[in-house]
């Protein structure tokens, strides 16, 4: 059971409290659901199920005074529904919210469009009224876009991996908002990666879209605490509330919340992509594709030239937990990146066998530096490998012949001092 109850503050960030039980209070009620694993989702598991509201439904059910009578603004995608596949759009419209504009992230409103391609604001000629683009001519709202807006909603499905552009969105808003007295309220959603935090910390000189402050690859937080996070470390002068996921635990990850999963954009298809793409998502930065194009984008990476064979020898060697590892061939339609359009790839397939020992970011590492030993001079580290890897640090070391291990060692200093900036930020636990 969980009640609400008032807000609490947590530095400068409003939090409509949701208390949760205690440890001596019985446990939040669960209950067995069915989940679709990965692949072409005709495979299902029977998991037990925390129930967990996502924050659309918190804020109609629980927290209506934050926006009766006003004029609502909503940063979304079709990928943010409720329990039962309704998305945020058609339930604040259902409940008589005055929605008068909708803001769409990278991958647009319907979360179709390529990655990094501009998408143009139109009009929903349903609703009539403005679909503002953030990720086309502005990366935020101007103030033209805000002029008939009282508050803004924030409701992303983000994926748990710092790439993933939708917090640089966020930060966006608020510092759009900020200014013009508009308030923002992120309506959270579980990390689907749970609280587990992984990989190297990013630089901030190297701050980018793709990287816009010094968390992990995989950080742990959701949108919400992620955004306070965000605003205190660039100092945003905005006015931020989080209405939280109700029921939600940190070791708590996707398929067991009893959450649907709609594809938050066109190249993460499944919840075993998200777990991959803290890692696989390196492979952006070289000469190897990570099956754009395909329909198992980010399970993979290939090239026409990989030995295969050796690469699978040495990687399986490396003795890596929760990962398995196969040779497979695919054939990249149209991809976004422009890596191998109709020709046969040569591949290594990662499987997940247990998410709890899994460590996607480490798995990475470990297959960069096979694959450097094997091809060093087809693999071509560079491009945006330094903006995804929050910095130089992590291609120089690969570039030197620096040990998987020796380079994963030296990122546990900056993982124990995240753990510790980002605690005051904790809504879940």
């Amino acid at each position: 059971m969980v009640q609400s109850h008032g807000h609490s503050k947590v530095n400068g960030t409003v939090v409509l409290s949701l208390l949760l039980l205690s440890a001596c209070s019985p446990p939040a009620a669960r209950r067995p659901v069915e989940a679709r694993t990965a692949g072409d989702g005709a495979e299902r598991i029977t998991l037990e199920s925390t129930i967990v509201r996502p924050g659309i439904e918190v804020l109609l059910e629980d927290s209506m005074a934050l926006i009766r009578g006003r004029r609502v603004g909503l940063v979304t995608n079709l990928a943010a529904v409720d329990r039962e596949g309704v998305s945020t759009i058609t339930r604040l419209r259902s409940a008589g919210v005055n929605l008068v504009a909708l803001f769409g992230p990278e991958h647009g409103l319907l979360g179709t469009a390529a990655p990094g391609e501009k998408v143009a604001s139109t009009v929903d000629s349903a609703l009539n009224i403005p679909i503002y683009s953030l990720y086309g001519k502005a990366m935020g709202p101007t103030p033209e876009m805000l002029a008939g807006v009282d508050i803004l909603l924030v409701d992303l499905p983000d994926v748990g991996a710092r790439y993933f552009t939708y917090i640089t969105t966020t930060i966006e808003v608020m510092k759009a908002a900020g200014p013009l007295g508009v308030p923002v309220v992120i309506l959270d959603r579980p990390n689907p990666l749970g609280g587990t935090m992984q990989g190297n910390i990013l630089d901030t000189a190297y701050a980018s879209p793709v990287g816009p402050i010094a968390i992990p690859m995989r950080f742990g937080l959701t949108l919400g605490e992620e955004a306070a996070l965000a605003r205190s470390d660039l100092n945003i002068q905005a006015e931020l509330r989080v209405v939280p996921a109700a029921g939600w635990r940190r070791e708590v990850t996707f398929e067991a919340t009893g959450l649907l999963f709609r594809p938050p954009s066109p190249n993460l298809k499944d919840v075993d992509a998200l777990f991959h793409y803290p890692g696989t998502c390196l492979f952006e930065g070289t000469a190897l594709s990570v099956g754009r194009g395909t329909d198992i984008p980010f399970h993979v990476v290939g090239a026409p030239w990989l030995d295969t064979t050796a690469v699978l020898r040495r990687i399986r060697n490396a003795d890596l937990p929760g990962v398995a590892f196969e040779g497979t061939r695919f054939t990249p339609l149209n991809p976004g990146d422009g890596k191998f359009p109709k020709t046969s790839v040569l591949g290594i397939r990662l499987r997940i066998v247990d998410r709890g020992t899994y460590n996607p970011t480490v798995t990475a590492v470990h297959l960069l530096a096979v694959i450097r030993a094997v091809h060093p001079e087809l693999i071509r580290i560079g491009g945006s490998f330094d903006r995804l890897a929050g910095g130089p640090t992590l291609r120089e070391a690969l570039l030197r012949g620096e040990s998987p291990r020796k380079i994963v060692a030296a990122w546990q200093p900056g993982l124990a001092a995240y753990r510790e900036r980002v605690a005051p930020f904790l809504i879940y636990p």
